[in-house]
């Protein structure tokens, strides 16, 4: 398996009255650890769009809310693949505060497209090869 982190304190816009992060929140949280994953693997989203004309659309999101993250925290989100991607990625994905404590879990699972077309492709060759070495490791 393949985990990837990215540390970040929570912001004030980012709460509500009571300080406690809004649930919309957590779906960017999670981006912010998928989007780590990449430029860690050397392939950011950006490069699959331009060098290789391919698009990375979500194709469906899961969360679960486990435990209020409140303004002050400092979070852990995750993103962990477990089997290399074919025509599509699923990852999993946990946000988590500076004690531990699991604030919220899910599921994302990535599509691939052609840039032109939006027509479904298969994973990238690059990627799949990276995420298998790390995957491996």
């Amino acid at each position: 398996m393949a985990i990837f982190k990215a540390v970040f304190p929570v912001r004030y816009y980012e709460t509500d009255q009571m300080a406690v992060v809004h649930h919309s929140n957590y779906i960017r949280y999670f981006e912010i650890a998928r989007d780590e994953m990449m430029v860690k693997l050397g392939f950011p989203i950006e490069k699959c769009e331009k060098e290789l004309n391919v698009v990375v659309p979500i194709v469906s999101v899961e969360c679960h809310f486990r435990h209020p993250a409140r303004m002050g925290d400092v979070l852990t989100a995750t993103a962990e693949v477990n089997k290399v991607p074919l025509a599509k990625m699923v990852i999993k994905q946990a946000v988590y505060n500076q004690n531990g404590e699991l604030c919220a879990d899910g599921t994302v699972t990535l599509g691939f497209l052609d840039k032109d077309s939006f027509m479904p492709v298969r994973c990238p060759e690059p990627l799949a090869k990276l995420l298998e070495e790390h995957i491996n490791d």
